[in-house]
């Protein structure tokens, strides 16, 4: 066999045309170099050799030579581990910046700071120098004295009563975050179905295109895009797979095809291709063993309609925000494991934290990571590692039960010892704080503390009995309570009135103005804790997405490498063709003309 006269011009066209496409993609890579999400596009090219045997009746001295460059396929430069990493890496992002955004907003609450003398720890610092102010005897009995008193309680009794409807207000956003009921912005919920809905169109959309012969890069890029998104809201992981028709096995364990054929206009097969991978999108959870398990949200193409794609669906009220359950639907084509749909709901625990079950029974203690799992934790958690050992996030409700504590603990003092030894024998009736909606001296919180009625039309006193001549021991006692720490460690200072015993509160050995900076640094705490949690997620990231773009992104240097390079290779093997040309024209015409 011996290579055709004409076959180098063929080489050089395959060269000609290979190098036409490369300087094409290094146009495109530089048209996208700022597109959000673009990943770098290369040719992928092989040899051209021959396909038949050589003849045993070749001459010897004839040298096989290929046929030039086929020019497979465009592809994405991009590396799939550096995906996986970025996807966990935004998932613990999602959830610590989400969880810093409803920290911030406690903090607008408890930083009295900047609250000009006019915060609940300054509020129980006037109250006892208004006891202070009435010690003395002919103090007690004045009412400009006792008014001002009432006045400093009424008005540390607004604060807190403020405090618990900031605290139901910032619930009520943090709701919203996830339902976006009230809101212009789309909630959490809604934001994920959208995505899923995307990631299952396209699904369908690039592996038709990949099937029908055109590769989708763009659409794959707008996928990876909304991969990245979902991840910030909930843990996934990302699986590629052949569906069961093309995954190289039949039925009876044999062989399959698993390739595209690619026919000519007879019918015969040209050439062939693998069959396109489908995408898997499965969301991690924890049961209560602490063993991972996975939801299957998007399966590949399989199904009909939007079969292939899951949802989320929340029940509950705004004005009853931590009262609420948000389900997880798997998609009705759930492939692995085999099942024909499977849901996970999360709800609040009646202890107070996270826990749910799948349609298969199995417990689940939450999502780890993520900006919805921030959002659930603190509308529900409380705080008490004994409930979930692996989440000591202290949420709304804690704070509010800390400031319950305080409201409580202060009036139950107070009332102890006005009715202790009060002239009034029944001991029962002289409340000077009370529950504002049942007017009495049980069941008081910050939501409900207020002045007791009867003490503004003075059917309730302070208690001016005193033993012996010392009507002032109930203010003394008073004062006393202010200035000691819960639980107190004296004596007699709440017991022994008309034959009824108080509970001495327990505020961790602080005192009431104390116990409020006490909440105030816990929260500073957490905040900082979870700010360092932040930055270092975020650097994290950053490194990882440097990583990213080193490989997938488009750099102006390289690109203009490659195109000096791809340009010079073009004129090369245009020089080459010319030199062809000549060749053949010395073959042709100068050939046999010896003589003439």
């Amino acid at each position: 066999m011996v290579r055709a006269t004409f076959a180098g011009f063929s080489t050089a066209l395959s060269a000609l045309q290979a190098n036409q496409k490369r300087l094409d993609i290094v146009g495109h890579n530089l048209a996208n170099m700022n597109t959000v999400g673009y990943t770098r596009q290369q040719l992928e090219t092989s040899s051209l050799n021959y396909t038949t045997p050589v003849s045993n009746y070749m001459n010897g001295s004839e040298v096989i030579v290929g046929f030039g460059v086929h020019m497979n396929k465009v592809s994405q430069i991009r590396d799939p581990y550096l995906d996986v990493q970025y996807r966990s890496q935004m998932q613990k992002s999602g959830y610590t910046d989400a969880l810093q955004s409803s920290l911030d907003s406690l903090a607008k609450i408890f930083d009295e700071s900047n609250t000009e003398g006019m915060g609940i720890h300054q509020a129980f610092l006037d109250i006892r120098n208004a006891l202070v102010n009435m010690q003395d005897n002919p103090k007690i009995n004045s009412s400009v004295y006792e008014t001002e008193l009432r006045t400093k309680m009424q008005a540390l009794s607004n604060l807190l009563n403020g405090a618990d409807r900031q605290i139901t207000e910032a619930e009520q956003l943090e709701y919203q975050k996830l339902t976006g009921t009230n809101s212009s912005e789309r909630g959490a919920v809604e934001e994920v179905n959208d995505i899923l809905m995307q990631i299952g169109q396209l699904n369908r959309q690039i592996k038709q295109n990949q099937i029908l012969g055109q590769q989708s890069l763009e659409l794959m890029d707008e996928r990876n895009v909304l991969l990245d998104e979902l991840s910030s809201y909930i843990p996934i992981e990302v699986t590629y797979y052949k569906d069961e028709a093309h995954d190289g096995l039949n039925a009876d364990g044999s062989e399959n095809l698993g390739e595209i054929y690619h026919l000519d206009s007879n019918g015969k097969p040209m050439f062939k291709k693998e069959w396109p991978d489908d995408l898997r999108v499965e969301m991690v959870y924890t049961d209560e063993n602490g063993t991972s398990q996975r939801l299957t949200l998007i399966e590949g193409t399989e199904g009909s309609g939007d079969q292939n794609y899951g949802k989320l669906s929340i029940t509950g009220d705004i004005n009853d925000p931590t009262n609420f359950e948000i389900t997880f639907t798997g998609s009705e084509r759930n492939l692995m494991p085999p099942k024909a749909q499977e849901s996970l709901t999360l709800r609040k625990n009646a202890a107070g934290g996270v826990t749910g079950t799948t349609t298969d029974g199995v417990t689940s203690i939450g999502l780890g990571n993520g900006s919805i799992q921030a959002s659930l934790d603190m509308l529900w958690m409380t705080g008490d590692t004994t409930i979930d050992k692996n989440n000591d996030v202290k949420g709304y409700e804690y704070y509010r039960s800390e400031l319950d504590t305080l409201a409580k603990s202060f009036a139950d003092v107070m009332n102890a010892i006005n009715k202790k030894n009060h002239p009034d024998t029944t001991g029962t009736e002289q409340n000077l704080l009370v529950n504002k909606t049942n007017q009495s001296g049980t069941g008081i919180t910050a939501a409900n503390i207020g002045i007791n009625p009867d003490w503004i039309t003075h059917a309730v006193t302070i208690n001016r009995g005193g033993t012996g001549d010392n009507p002032t021991d109930a203010i003394l006692n008073m004062i006393e309570a202010m200035d000691s720490t819960w639980p107190y460690t004296g004596s007699n200072l709440l017991n022994g009135f008309n034959g009824i015993t108080a509970t001495e509160p327990d505020l961790k050995n602080n005192t009431f103005a104390d116990y409020m900076n006490h909440i105030s640094t816990v929260l500073a705490n957490d905040s900082y804790s979870n700010t360092m949690a932040l930055k270092t997620n975020v650097t994290v990231l950053n490194g990882i997405q440097n990583s990213r773009d080193s490989m997938s992104g488009v750099s102006l240097n390289e690109e203009a490498s490659n195109m000096m390079m791809f340009q010079s290779a073009y004129q090369a093997t245009s020089r080459l063709m010319t030199a062809l040309d000549q060749v053949l024209d010395v073959l042709i015409n100068s050939t046999g003309t010896c003589g003439r």
